[in-house]
């Protein structure tokens, strides 16, 4: 099936590409979700139509992701979890806690917007994407510690360590 993407799509393309994708990922997911259009002749002159329309609305997101992203820069994620002595969690970290977690600290994140390469399930130091837009996309870090005077030695490990 061929489709004309409306916004960004990752690892397909940008507004206005047509891509060719298999009928399920069009018919399930991009053309419910608004993200493209099928590619007729009549939906291509409707596109063309609208397109400086479609590309202002999504600089126009882009650039509220941008202002948001800046107020988000360095975030840190600290989690209390209960871990074995060897550093095993009872449990995993997952999406859902990163939220609640950034939550409580004052940012508003959806659990779609956080992307773990992998289930948390020792505790350390990890790092998480969020995405904002799909062409903003920014770092959190995640320290996941055994309890509260952790904390502060990790803090106090990452003061002393210089940026990269």
């Amino acid at each position: 099936m061929e489709v004309i993407l409306l916004e960004r799509v990752g690892r397909l393309g940008t507004v206005g590409d047509v891509v060719r994708v298999k009928n399920g990922y069009g018919r399930n997911f991009l053309l419910p979700q608004k993200k493209a259009l099928r590619a007729t002749d009549d939906n291509k002159k409707v596109f063309e139509a609208r397109r400086a329309e479609l590309e202002a609305a999504n600089a126009k997101t882009r650039a509220e992701a941008e202002k948001r992203a800046e107020g988000l820069q360095n975030l840190t994620v600290n989690l209390v979890r209960q871990a074995s002595e060897d550093g095993k969690l009872y449990g995993s970290v997952n999406v859902r806690d990163l939220a609640e977690a950034a939550a409580a600290d004052g940012h508003t994140i959806e659990r779609r917007q956080i992307i773990l390469d992998a289930t948390i399930k020792n505790v350390g130091t990890y790092n998480a994407r969020v995405v904002l837009h799909p062409e903003v996309i920014i770092d959190m870090k995640v320290n996941v510690v055994r309890n509260e005077s952790h904390i502060e030695e990790v803090l106090a490990a990452d003061q002393e360590q210089p940026a990269a």
